[in-house]
């Protein structure tokens, strides 16, 4: 059977069979705009939104709990120390109150630092303003029966019981006062680290949007080969092929950056736990133990350049499925049907 020509497709729409094929593909068109629209909106609300968490965790999640569990530690080890200076002897010797010094400052350069990334809002401002009061009276405390008072051992053990109840008196302590603003913060990085029922819903809603264009783009192929006489249209192809890349590259992104944040999550959760139930011979080995699994962190969650790429390209194959399968369809009308008309 001979293949219609230009004249034939025109005297085919002034009949019946011509106004169905015209609402079809009408009716194609708008469901092609439609669907590509809603996928690519919230394909890329929900990806920005996964590397929006994995900028937070890095920038502010993970140094705040770090930052938690390091002047924990330092206090911890800085108390044991001037302990250990006395139980052993050595606090007559010159310098034997310098790893205490160490420690404490320490511990006051991580308050200091954790002003700035802390997680838990005014209520933390709170407490690290209350935390930094009580270091204050603390030291206090403690750095005269580490230095002073180390020939009178009736004042140098009142100051340190008196130190010890400031640092680890419950509720008002300053270690339990870190503590909870450390459950505050592990809230949040569990919040921040998991993709909630909202994003899931975001990405099924985007992968099924990309479905159903995908299966309208064949649709409208197959239209125009088996009533307009075309047997492909390459601007329909080449947004087919668009379909299924924003279906597979963005989502394979998504779950990348995920298991990172899982990871991280992970080793936050290990790093809050060794700050807690600690024997004295222990605390140096935890101190070193945060270090290194804070480097490996900081190695997990650093700035990927193909995360930016990915959402850039999304947004341009997005503008591709926009406006491609529309302009061809469009043209189609036109040509066949409404300038015929």
């Amino acid at each position: 059977m001979p293949r219609p020509n230009r004249w034939t497709r025109a005297l085919r729409t002034r009949g019946q069979g011509g106004f169905r094929t015209r609402r079809l593909l009408e009716l194609h068109l708008a469901v092609l705009v439609v669907t590509a629209l809603t996928s690519m909106t919230v394909l890329l609300v929900s990806y920005r939104e996964v590397q929006n968490s994995a900028g937070e965790m890095r920038t502010h999640g993970a140094p705040a709990v770090q930052g938690v569990a390091a002047t924990q530690l330092a206090l911890l080890r800085a108390h044991q120390e001037a302990q250990d200076s006395v139980d052993r002897g050595i606090d007559h010797v010159i310098g034997a109150g310098a790893r205490y010094e160490n420690q404490l400052s320490a511990a006051d350069q991580g308050l200091s630092r954790l002003s700035d990334v802390q997680l838990d809002g005014e209520r933390g401002r709170g407490v690290l303003e209350t935390v930094n009061g009580l270091l204050t009276s603390y030291s206090s405390s403690m750095t005269p029966g580490a230095v002073k008072y180390v020939s009178d051992d009736s004042m140098q053990q009142e100051k340190f019981t008196e130190a010890q109840r400031i640092l680890s008196r419950p509720g008002t302590g300053v270690v339990p006062r870190l503590d909870v603003l450390q459950k505050h913060q592990m809230q949040r990085v569990d919040r921040v680290s998991s993709m909630g029922a909202l994003q899931r819903t975001g990405w099924v809603i985007a992968e099924l949007g990309l479905l159903v264009m995908a299966l309208t783009v064949l649709s409208a192929l197959w239209l125009l080969r088996g009533r307009c006489g075309r047997s492909h249209d390459p601007w329909l192809l080449l947004s087919l092929l668009a379909a299924v890349a924003l279906a597979v590259f963005p989502l394979w992104a998504t779950a990348a950056t995920q298991e990172r944040l899982d990871t991280a999550r992970h080793l936050l959760s290990r790093i809050d736990e060794r700050a807690h139930d600690n024997a004295p011979e222990e605390l140096a080995d935890s101190q070193q133990d945060v270090t290194l699994d804070s480097t490996d962190l900081r190695g997990r969650l650093a700035a990927q350049s193909w995360q930016s790429w990915t959402y850039y390209g999304a947004l341009g194959g997005g503008a591709l499925i926009v406006l491609l399968p529309a302009a061809a369809v469009c043209r189609r009308l036109n040509a066949d049907y409404w300038r015929a008309g």
